[in-house]
């Protein structure tokens, strides 16, 4: 198509407003704009094809038969486009939101919250794909990602969601009443880590320590570790969120914490996000506000 010389797209919809309603006033008011601006429009049409589209010698304006033959392309045109778009409108609606996130995330925070999200928004249906794995973000696949880190990412748009360092925490029992313990004694304990990560064994290589033969790690979902640290199965590195409430009532002793100011983000794709992502997304943001 030479598109070049294809008339402006506001005369085209201008003359198929005309040519449905037949009135340039209810044409207007098709459009939301005045008659003035469909009779503008229909000149310009006109003047950009050099062909008379409509007659005016009578007391209301009609087509000639060059603009009853365009009006019949016109309306093919424009009715083949809005049944298009109200298919890929109504498919993106009824897809459900597909969220990338660690099951650790999903345990200790989503989760707990999700009934409230169903009372608000039945009509959104919702897939959780939890993996530790860093996902691509398209269209027709992972609408929304969940991670954790200091944010900015190439290539994506990211929002913090939930503030919080990572820390080293332990049950009492494990530590056996001390407190003060250095990476390299930690070393020395069994470790509980998210399958899929790295994060135990990177904060020890961090601070010059690995792991002991012998000392015991343990692999499991994300989901189980903190079951399995309060159990006192094992050290783990966790978000303090997770743990406060352990931290403050005992059950966990908190070792070590980054002082950063990372934190878990919301995480899409830079193009046009459909109704029900955006739905979801500021309904994430109002539960970390009132959190």
């Amino acid at each position: 198509m030479d598109w070049l010389r294809f008339p402006p797209l506001a005369s085209l919809r201008a003359f198929a407003a005309f040519a449905e309603k037949r009135n340039v006033v209810q044409a207007g008011e098709a459009l939301n704009v005045s008659h003035a601006a469909i009779s503008q429009q229909l000149r310009a049409l006109e003047t950009f094809l050099g062909v008379a589209l409509l007659d005016r010698s009578g007391k209301s304006l009609t087509l000639t038969a060059d603009g009853e033959h365009l009006a019949r392309a016109v309306q093919l045109g424009f009715g083949a486009i809005g049944a298009a778009v109200s298919d890929l409108a109504q498919s993106g609606s009824e897809r459900p939101v597909h969220v990338s996130l660690t099951s650790s995330f999903a345990a200790s925070w989503l989760m707990p919250r999700l009934p409230a999200f169903r009372s608000e928004h039945s009509d959104i249906d919702l897939v959780l794909d939890p993996s530790p794995e860093l996902v691509e973000l398209r269209p027709g696949g992972v609408d929304v990602a969940i991670r954790y880190g200091a944010g900015g990412w190439p290539g994506v748009q990211s929002q913090m969601l939930l503030q919080t360092p990572m820390v080293i925490v332990a049950a009492p029992g494990l530590l056996g009443g001390k407190t003060d313990w250095t990476p390299a004694e930690l070393a020395r304990l069994p470790w509980l880590e998210e399958v899929g990560t790295t994060e135990a064994t990177a904060w020890l290589a961090e601070h010059g320590a690995a792991i002991e033969p012998g000392a015991g790690r343990t692999n499991l979902p994300g989901n189980l570790v903190l079951e399995g640290v309060r159990a006192g199965q094992g050290v783990t590195v966790t978000v303090r969120h997770f743990v406060e409430g352990d931290i403050r009532a005992g059950r966990l002793i908190e070792l070590y914490a980054e002082p950063d100011d990372r934190g878990y983000h919301i995480v899409t794709s830079q193009s046009p996000q459909r109704q029900a992502v955006k739905t979801f997304v500021a309904w994430l943001k109002r539960q970390a506000r009132e959190a």
